[in-house]
């Protein structure tokens, strides 16, 4: 028997994520709010629940309960957080995944012990950077070392922040560097 996998929130988010449990041969099951986006999915043949999936009725109703993994794929991050805690109370044995909406919301959600987040537009903000680098002319393995440097940095900030609030981490944040006069030769040789 396929895997079966609930995804609650089905925009472009989570028809995305999606895809390669899909691939993969899982069995998905939808869970939204929004009318045409039922209708659409239900064209494609899934089996979408309309609800509110902060609601335990709703999560069982939709089969919650023997699904190997969660998908929230929400945008509105109250909700998200509100999922992620009655899942990981009603539903321990799935695996929790779920969409994070900024720095702030990956900290909650971290709380809820969720098996695993990304921040919404981390990963695409980190793609393109990194071709920003290549377009500087960078090769291919400086343009990698830069990247995971900065994913190493974001991290240890994350962990700081953690810790202790919001701003704990804001020495790791990479800004313009203001050069002093002095700092450079060709300065220093028109002086």
């Amino acid at each position: 028997q396929a895997a079966s996998v609930l995804v609650i929130g089905f925009g472009r988010f989570g028809q995305i994520a999606s895809q390669g449990v899909i691939a993969r041969g899982a069995s998905i099951t939808i869970i939204d709010n929004n009318v045409q986006m039922i209708r659409d999915a239900e064209a494609y043949g899934f089996k979408v629940y309309y609800g509110d999936g902060c609601r335990a009725d709703v999560l069982h109703a939709a089969g919650a309960h023997s699904a190997s993994a969660i998908l929230v794929c929400l945008d509105n991050k109250a909700a998200a957080t509100r999922i992620a805690e009655l899942a990981r109370t009603e539903f321990p044995h799935a695996q929790l995944l779920v969409r994070a909406f900024d720095r702030e919301h990956v900290l909650e959600l971290r709380k809820a012990d969720v098996d695993y987040l990304v921040r919404e537009t981390f990963e695409s903000a980190m793609a393109m950077g990194r071709e920003a680098v290549l377009t500087l002319g960078a090769a291919e393995e400086e343009a990698n070392e830069v990247m995971e440097h900065l994913r190493r940095r974001d991290a240890e900030r994350m962990d700081l922040e953690a810790a202790g609030g919001m701003f704990a981490g804001r020495a790791l944040v990479l800004g313009n560097q203001v050069k002093k006069a002095a700092a450079h030769p060709a300065a220093q040789d028109s002086a």
